[in-house]
């Protein structure tokens, strides 16, 4: 039986579409050519299959493709892309009837790629159940489930052990006990003058202003609840952290990540994707003080595989994924590839004998989904800026804050 992995370089469109967190307007609504419905493959009939990757990835997808090939007769052809191309590529080419039958993405991704009908619904069935909760309902929309997760990410406390013994409750008690250890940084975070709500949120949800309000099952709504009292008070202790110095817009990652690599700071706010650069160094990750009195809740991200909606061999796709990837060794291998904790329960409670894995896991626990509604581009739009402006003292605080909210209100249509 013929297997045959076509490994392509991808040619990236020059397109004007924006990457998550800096849309400046709404996706077009984009209406297909009816076309005479393409005969079904299935997995018994042999047949093709394209899937987008990056280069992180490639390698994990491939070894699953290649037994696929094996026990179907199918071709599969990996296209490796830029991680950052697949969302604006997808959404120009498989209107066109072009594109992948399987690309890799994130799940915030979700409500601009069903506004704009180039994703379809994967049927997980059973497996469903063997997933993370937080990872299906991260890729579920209106109901219906569009991805099959592979990996969770959240941000969490990184300690330098040597430096301290424990990460306190609080935020102020952090910053007491970083400054005891003599630490030339008692705390770190990335900043910038754009700020980073994505990293800052489990400080803004420690006040209780989430971004939006959810339903009673847990998704989001399109009402704003950033503002009002709670998220004053959180604009309040950003511009006091400011002028204590206790965050800094200059602190961008690479600085941030060279100096806890260098043993210069006590604790240190982040991901695991910045493990790999703390090999010389004793860390443990540790869940992230409160700074207002409710709990830090961290952005869960999960990454997964989508169906385009234009795929002739949607069922050997599905097939792909629920049975070649939604597997615990399939799990473990993106897993060491990249870091981020395995969406599939049985992997991650493998990878989780490992003490900064299980960190991150712990952490996530009390993790919420990044939003994927439509709206949240707006927000991004707005949020960064002026978190970095309050902290640079550039902003009042709460004059500068509620601005934001307005702004953000009226961008989205309310």
């Amino acid at each position: 039986m013929r297997r045959s992995i076509v490994i392509t370089a991808a040619v990236a469109l020059t397109l004007g579409l924006a990457a998550c967190g800096s849309e400046n307007e709404e996706p077009e609504e984009t209406t297909p050519e009816a076309t005479q419905e393409p005969e079904e493959t299935t997995a018994a009939d042999g047949g093709a299959l394209t899937i987008w990757v990056d280069d992180t990835r490639e390698a994990a997808v491939a070894a699953a493709a290649e037994t696929f090939e094996a026990d179907t007769g199918t071709t599969v052809e990996l296209v490796q892309k830029n991680f950052d191309d697949i969302r604006p590529d997808l959404l120009a080419q498989v209107p066109t009837g072009e594109g992948p039958d399987i690309t890799v993405g994130a799940h915030d991704w979700l409500g601009e790629l069903t506004a704009n009908g180039v994703v379809a619904p994967v049927e997980l069935g059973d497996k469903a159940g063997e997933f993370e909760d937080v990872a299906v309902e991260a890729f579920t929309y209106e109901g219906q489930v569009y991805g099959l997760p592979y990996a969770i990410e959240n941000i969490a406390i990184y300690r330098n052990t040597a430096l301290v013994d424990e990460t306190p409750a609080t935020f102020d008690e952090m910053i007491a006990m970083g400054e005891e250890s003599g630490a030339e940084y008692p705390f770190l975070v990335q900043i910038t003058e754009v700020g980073d709500p994505y990293t800052m949120y489990p400080f803004q949800t420690s006040f209780g202003a989430p971004v939006f309000e959810t339903n009673a099952d847990g998704s989001y709504t399109a009402e704003l609840a950033l503002g009002g009292e709670n998220g004053n008070a959180f604009a309040q202790w950003l511009a006091e952290q400011g002028e204590a110095g206790t965050l800094n817009t200059s602190w961008e990652y690479d600085i941030v990540v060279e100096a806890f690599a260098n043993g210069e700071a006590a604790y240190l706010l982040g991901g695991p994707w910045m493990l790999a650069s703390f090999e010389g160094v004793d860390v443990a990750v540790d869940p992230i003080p409160s700074a207002g009195g409710e709990p830090a809740q961290p952005f869960t991200g999960v990454q997964g595989f989508y169906v385009s909606a234009q795929s002739d061999n949607a069922l050997l796709a599905t097939d792909f994924l629920v049975n070649y990837m939604a597997t615990e060794e399939a799990q473990i291998a993106l897993y060491e590839a990249g870091d981020r904790t395995p969406a599939l329960t049985a992997a991650a409670d493998t990878v989780s004998e490992d003490p900064v894995a299980a960190g991150f896991r712990e952490v996530g626990t009390d993790a919420v989904p990044m939003p994927s509604i439509p709206e949240m581009g707006e927000v991004w739009n707005f949020w960064g800026v002026t978190e970095g402006q309050i902290i640079s003292g550039q902003l009042d605080p709460v004059e500068g804050w509620e601005k934001m909210v307005a702004d953000i209100q009226a961008a989205i249509g309310g």
